[in-house]
């Protein structure tokens, strides 16, 4: 038995890094004698009638799972209907792209994140009362961190010392959902990234920035291999199981003493950097790890 698969990369992403990462997988499925297309989730759309559930725009029979690079979490969710397996599922894309409900995820399974606190429903249009920052102010003092709900790359995180920085960037949020966080100044400008893949974390990293709080990469940050400890390594295992993960990329803060501080889970976290920084090719990892998984489901063979 031959398993095929589809990769699903959004077509409307400009920049070689999106395809890039679709491009790893598919040359380590082939690796394996995996059979897999790239497809843009533009050339393959949900298809909705009376009675009907399908994916239209590709006359290719459907493939035995995909395997999703990008946020599309509606087309996920169509391929889980039509009784695909997906990797990552449509659930944990939807959970870890949202910061706040990854981090009442996390809390609630009693994981170290920052002092959170989430900001209020702001309607469009509605007139601005933002006096519930004062709360946030007290509890967590400044500086203080403002985290967009919905974002990549750190270019949604706010570094914020006075009030008056706190009303400006809370009136141009505007509508878009939000946290208060409190900062973690003894992580300034380094975090470790941790790619988990299954039960195990297969390679990690340091980041480092030199003038900027935040330290990935596209931010202007360095990277150089990190072996791990047993307390980080179990950490970034329990956040992604707890999302429901297949695999991810879980991004420490150096805590108080360097206790392990979870950031962000990444559903769909690049694997480039970390080759780069590491010589590990974590699509090798995920391969393996989407044979286990449908071996288990399935009684697949690999031929």
């Amino acid at each position: 038995m031959n398993l095929t698969g589809w990769i699903i990369y959004n077509g409307h992403l400009s920049g070689e890094k999106f395809i890039d990462f679709a491009q790893w997988l598919h040359k380590a499925a082939s690796r394996k004698q995996i059979n897999t297309s790239i497809i843009k989730n533009n050339e393959c759309l949900s298809y909705l009638d009376k009675g009907t559930l399908t994916i239209t725009g590709k006359n290719d029979i459907l493939p035995d799972f995909v395997l999703f690079t990008d946020k599309d979490i509606y087309l996920a969710r169509q391929f889980e209907m039509l009784g695909i397996r997906v990797f990552n599922s449509a659930e944990t894309i939807a959970v870890s792209d949202d910061k706040i409900a990854t981090y009442q995820t996390l809390a609630k399974h009693g994981l170290a994140i920052p002092k959170t606190i989430i900001g209020p429903k702001i309607f469009p249009g509605a007139e601005l009362d933002a006096r519930f920052s004062q709360y946030a102010v007290h509890e967590l003092g400044f500086p203080l961190i403002v985290k967009e709900a919905y974002g990549s790359f750190g270019e949604q995180v706010h570094l914020i010392h006075n009030q008056d920085e706190l009303d400006r960037c809370i009136e141009e949020l505007n509508d878009r959902p939000f946290v208060f966080q409190a900062f973690v100044s003894s992580s300034y400008g380094r975090d470790i990234r941790l790619h988990v893949v299954g039960d195990q974390v297969v390679a990690a990293m340091t980041r480092h920035a030199s003038n900027d709080f935040r330290a990935n990469i596209t931010a202007g940050g360095s990277m150089k291999a990190y072996t791990p400890s047993s307390t980080e390594a179990q950490l970034a295992i329990k956040a992604s199981q707890v999302l429901g993960a297949d695999f991810a990329g879980i991004d420490l803060l150096f805590g108080e003493e360097d206790s392990p501080v979870i950031c962000e889970v990444n559903s769909n976290a690049h694997i480039r950097n970390m080759y780069d920084a590491t010589g590990i090719n974590v699509a090798d990892y995920m391969i393996d790890h989407v044979i286990k998984i449908m071996n288990q489901d399935g009684g697949y063979q690999q031929c």
